[in-house]
């Protein structure tokens, strides 16, 4: 998409413009008000509610909001962590699986499924997909394209659904190899998923340490280009972010980054515990990211990182990616606190090394009508992947609503607001994320 259909049909918004209008005291022309009765046409009310949240917290001034959208759509917006938006599932296909006995497992890659790949094959849930890619100004997300885990089965699941979605939407958006594919995306005025696997791939075999990760190269060649460490549980590269050990890389996890480094995939510890996150920090010699992860010093949480373990990560050359989940960033939860979260690594370390992982989607507006379809089924076991501590926190609706997928214009209007240089800001919405896939390559074999 071109910088102007982006900011006549995005520029972010419905009562975006009108409020922050308002609330500078300025009135409107007659025509003034034409053209943002122009802009809210073309924002569902999905969208624009989330809109209508966010600016009612930010407040910009009409400066602040017309250069932040103007810088938004000159940038390569680059979503360090997140998914593609999602389409609603076919409920009566879905029932159908359910009232047949289809096992646990078939029932959840079915629903999956529909969710990454129905953009390409339903005309409505396309509009929806087109909705969000729109009103976010995004250029690329860093897509999660691997079911958390290491068996190559299992993480070739979500990866042949993007390349399905990749080759059969070109049009709209494609798959980046590398670095340079996500430029030409830009300038083309398209969008583009860099993918990452959520997960080493393992032989799983144990015979020899090469043998063991051979997978790692095959993944690469697939188009992942980068890796989950750990998940929340521990693994044989470390212990995940779950674990109240907190034991660190193994000898075998060392190997691993080695061999992620020889062949250009980034080493991502958002998962990790913490001290696996600044051992394989300091072990790797490429750049290693937390890709979707928050501040222990404004919130400690099992996914937020401490100070120490953000300058390992600075160290190496990397990025702490700041997320968009209420509960890990605290306080309000909302699009302020993750402004704070911005603001605290960069007042730290410097604008070089905080990127925007937002680890959230547009959900189809259809998605709700078409769950009710389904027929009521009994209370499953929570995934041994999954286990959280126990947290009392309330996660508002609010908070939700302000940092919403589509509200990534609103994130440079509000980095505007905290008075960034043009160039930092363009580093933080997407220009750390390119260095680090372009560093990540450098002597690729």
């Amino acid at each position: 998409m071109d910088r102007r259909t982006f900011l006549q049909s995005t520029a972010a918004a419905s009562a975006l413009t009108s409020q922050s209008i308002a609330a500078s005291g300025q009135t409107n022309s007659g025509s003034a008000k034409n053209s943002i009765s122009a802009l809210t046409q073309n924002l569902n009310p999905t969208i624009r509610h989330a809109r209508d949240v966010a600016i009612n917290i930010l407040k910009p001034s009409s400066k602040d909001l017309q250069h932040g959208l103007e810088l938004h759509a000159d940038s390569v917006v680059f979503d360090s962590y997140g998914f593609a938006p999602r389409a609603a599932i076919d409920g009566n296909v879905l029932k159908t699986l359910i009232e047949a006995g289809g096992s646990n497992t078939e029932i959840k890659d079915l629903q999956e499924e529909m969710t990454m790949t129905r953009c390409a094959t339903n005309d409505g849930e396309r509009t929806e997909f087109l909705a969000a890619w729109r009103a976010s100004g995004v250029t690329c997300i860093f897509q999660n394209a691997g079911e958390e885990g290491q068996d190559p089965l299992r993480l070739i699941k979500r990866l042949a659904r993007f390349t399905l979605i990749t080759d059969v939407m070109k049009d709209v958006v494609t798959k980046a190899a590398m670095p340079e594919d996500v430029s030409e995306a830009k300038r083309a005025g398209r969008h583009c998923l860099y993918l990452t696997g959520n997960g080493v791939p393992l032989a799983q075999q144990w015979l020899t340490v090469p043998e063991e990760l051979s997978y790692v190269r095959i993944f690469f060649q697939l188009g992942i280009r980068m890796m989950h460490l750990t998940y929340q549980r521990r693994n044989m590269i470390g212990d995940g972010c779950g674990e109240t050990s907190n034991a660190g890389l193994s000898d075998f996890g060392r190997a691993a980054i080695v061999e992620m480094n020889r062949i250009g995939i980034v080493p991502d510890c958002a998962h990790s515990g913490w001290q696996t996150s600044l051992e394989a920090a300091k072990t790797s010699s490429k750049p290693v990211v937390a890709s979707h992860t928050s501040c222990s010093a404004l919130h400690p949480h099992i996914r937020s990182k401490p100070d120490e373990i953000l300058k390992a990560i600075v160290d190496s050359g990397g990025y702490a990616g700041i997320c968009c989940i209420p509960r890990f960033l605290r306080k309000a939860g909302d699009i302020s606190t993750l402004l704070d979260h911005i603001d605290h690594v960069t007042k730290k370390f410097g604008a070089d090394y905080v990127a925007i992982g937002t680890d959230v989607a547009y959900t189809s507006q259809n998605a709700a009508a078409e769950r009710k379809k389904l027929p009521i089924t009994g209370k499953k076991r929570e995934e041994f992947r999954s286990l959280w501590p126990a947290d009392d926190f309330v996660t508002t609706p609010e908070a939700t609503s302000s940092i919403a997928w589509t509200n990534w214009p609103l994130f440079t209007v509000g980095l505007v607001q905290r008075g960034y240089s043009d160039d930092d800001i363009r580093k933080i919405i997407g220009g750390n994320v390119m260095r680090v896939a372009q560093e990540s390559l450098t002597s690729h074999q």
